[in-house]
């Protein structure tokens, strides 16, 4: 399941009901103790209730109520629900999604205790008609009554075939979004609930204000995820050796019960053993890993810094190995200021780190920070922005109206040394120019080094970072020329390349006459990155397949994955290893007519 959104309501410092909305990566940004890792802590309540527990001060100090609200929505949910493998069912037959067709989870807390107690409710668009609002807490025989009652053509055995004949034999279930209680449930809404909670994200959260002793969360928390992720490889087997055990204690009971008639029949009828197999969580918790560095010493001993590179490393490694696996557990990274005690170099690794995770559809990143540097490197669509409003009231806004804001606060400011935009449609683009700008400067030095020269700046048109967005309108107020290349696979890009050429500020644009970026790579540059033959088209290929896709098949057949990556992470993966590779004498090879060394005698020509 993938999370959409949470509500907060008299948690903390959100008194009044705030929602934030969360992508693949989200970014919170604000000033210090505007409520950023509450937002984080919250989670880690609703989803484990352990490394941060709720506690009685938790409750807004200046509300009257102590009733705090945790509302988390998700999307993806599983497509069917076995409570019953005779009749199996989903959760919109069972009218548990919302109005939206999301699930909807709140937890209510009752923080006027010393130990808060803990209700669960489903918020869904139910039937509120009398006689038909309760049926998920009714018995089988109870609903068999109502079939006969109502003299329904429908089969007396299945719950959800029973409940559906029901609901379906009313013209008007009155729905309204109503909270189902399913902390105490009763019948099939205690099944239900099972299976949700089973279908739950795991949840990791990574704090930036760390103890530093033996058991210290920041090497314990990366290598306990790495635990629950391994677990859950191996869940088929788990399941097997559960099944061995239940159908062992069945066999051992039904053994007792036959010794216990012989003693003495009126001692029992039966004995039914009610099998109740350990939680993933109790599995988990059977695992430990304790790390050590050079010379045995303890990485709880090595500086903060150190210790802080356990994360980069480990997100760089789950990135690669998701990458290589089938698992569809979800997981949700939760990454607390994780530029604390960083390298700026660290920092990009972290990043690109964050970004290739979050390219993975069974994984959500989300951050908290007040750094500039890390603010500016990251998509736009990830950020939002909390504030105060002139009422005091904490808001969380997202979008274009964020922008300004979020400069004016963390202080980014356009680069003054920019003469030239170069604008790209995204970030492999930059990556894969910036190589062949390189090559061709070593054969050609009066030609721009696109990578180093600090007169010239990115601009991402599609899926632009912070930093690229406030050198892009920063500068356009000061009328700085733009070259804009555009890949040549969309047939819109003429338009936009034409109001480009149109302009009178020196701005100029065009398409790549090959079909794409990757489309200007050599052979042999692929070759030496993966130790893959394939033949580069200036096209698509006979079957209709651009680069990216045929370098896809055949590095997924390589490596020995069983579906195939996708073209964004192979475009990733050429721009990385490949364009390095790439020599002029190589671009001169596939591009005979000067187009690649045309680019950059362009930007010459606007920065003169």
């Amino acid at each position: 399941m993938n999370l959409k959104s949470l509500t907060l309501k008299n948690f903390r410092a959100y008194e009044t009901e705030t929602k934030i909305e969360f992508d693949q990566l989200t970014t919170i940004i604000g000033k210090n103790d505007i409520g950023k890792s509450t937002i984080l802590e919250a989670l880690e309540i609703f989803f484990n209730n352990q490394t941060v527990k709720i506690d009685s001060s938790d409750s807004n100090i200046h509300s009257v109520s102590k009733d705090v609200e945790i509302i988390c929505e998700f999307t993806e949910f599983p497509d069917v629900i076995s409570i019953d493998t005779s009749s199996p069912t989903n959760l919109k037959d069972e009218f548990l999604l919302s109005k939206e067709n999301t699930l909807v989870i709140k937890k209510k807390i009752d923080c006027s205790k010393k130990n808060p107690s803990i209700e669960i409710f489903i918020v869904a668009n139910h039937p509120t008609e009398k006689g038909v609002s309760n049926l998920l807490e009714l018995k089988e025989n109870e609903l068999q009554a109502i079939i006969k009652s109502k003299s329904l053509n429908s089969k007396l055995k299945g719950n959800p075939t029973m409940r559906k004949a029901i609901w379906n034999s009313v013209s008007d279930l009155k729905l309204e979004e109503i909270e189902i209680p399913v902390s105490k449930p009763k019948e099939d809404t205690k099944r239900i609930w099972e299976q949700i909670d089973a279908y739950l994200p795991f949840f990791a959260l990574f704090q930036s204000d760390r103890s530093s002793s033996d058991s210290d969360n920041e090497v314990q928390d990366p290598m306990k995820v790495a635990i629950a992720a391994a677990m859950s490889e191996v869940q088929k087997e788990i399941n097997d050796i559960q099944q061995k055990v239940k159908e062992k204690a069945e066999e051992i009971a039904s053994n007792t019960h036959k010794a216990l008639q012989e003693i003495d029949k009126s001692l029992a009828n039966k004995l039914d053993p009610k099998f109740n197999p350990p939680t993933p969580a109790k599995w988990n918790g059977l695992f430990s890993i304790k790390l050590d560095t050079d010379d045995g010493i303890p990485l709880n001993k090595r500086g903060s810094g150190v210790r802080r590179m356990i994360l980069v490393s480990f997100f760089k490694a789950e990135a690669e190995r998701r990458l290589k696996s089938s698992t569809k557990q979800n997981i949700i990274y939760a990454i607390e200021e994780p530029e604390t005690a960083q390298h700026p170099n660290n920092q990009k690794i972290l990043i690109e780190s964050f970004k290739s995770l979050a390219n993975e559809s069974d994984c959500q990143i989300i951050l908290t920070t007040h750094s500039p540097g890390l603010a500016s490197e990251l998509p736009i669509e990830s950020l939002r922005f909390i504030f105060k409003n002139d009422n005091d009231e904490l808001k969380i806004d997202l979008g274009d109206v964020v922008f300004p804001k979020i400069a004016k606060t963390l202080g980014v400011t356009p680069d003054s040394r920019v003469k030239i935009l170069f604008c790209v449609e995204g970030p492999t683009d930059v990556d894969a120019i910036c190589c062949l700008s390189n090559a061709m400067k070593i054969k050609y030095p009066e030609l721009p080094d696109l990578r180093n020269d600090e007169r010239i700046a990115f601009v991402l048109m599609g899926g632009s970072t912070l930093k690229h967005w406030v050198n892009h309108n920063y500068l356009k107020e000061l009328g700085k020329p733009e070259f804009h290349l555009y890949d040549n696979d969309v047939t819109t890009y003429q338009n936009s390349i034409d109001k480009v050429n149109n302009r009178e500020d020196n701005s100029q644009g065009q398409l790549t006459q090959k079909l794409e970026i990757e489309s200007y790579l050599h052979s042999d540059a692929i070759k030496i990155g993966f130790d893959i033959d394939i033949e580069v088209h200036d096209q698509h290929n006979a079957d209709g397949k651009a680069t990216p896709k045929i370098f896809a098949e055949a590095y997924s057949k390589k490596i020995g994955l069983s579906n195939i990556i996708r073209d964004k992470n192979a475009k990733k993966f050429l721009a990385e290893k490949a364009f390095p590779n790439m020599t002029a004498e190589m671009i001169e090879e596939r591009d005979q007519n000067n187009e690649v060394k045309g680019w950059f005698e362009k930007i010459n020509e606007l920065l003169n």
